[in-house]
């Protein structure tokens, strides 16, 4: 598929809310830019927000909420702006 992917700084646990119950941080179709938090990702008990990196449109979420994740792991796909 097109576009830039967007992978996991760190492995941990995914989380695309900032809550329980709160909105996701993006849903397909946003526009992000590089400074735009994206997700968290959960080490023991520290949060790491992770910003988008690239500006542009997200297309695809390749991640469940709640998934464990690994270095490296692809999280989104984005189409350039």
């Amino acid at each position: 598929a097109a576009g830039e992917v967007i992978a996991a700084p760190l492995m941990g646990r995914f989380y695309a809310r900032p809550e329980q119950g709160a909105a996701p941080f993006v849903t397909l179709g946003d526009t992000v830019t590089p400074d735009t938090t994206i997700c968290l990702i959960e080490v023991m008990k520290t949060f790491t927000s992770v910003p988008a990196g690239v500006s542009g449109r997200i297309v695809e979420i390749l991640v469940a909420d709640e998934a464990v994740v690994e270095y490296g792991q692809p999280l989104f796909r984005v189409e350039k702006a």
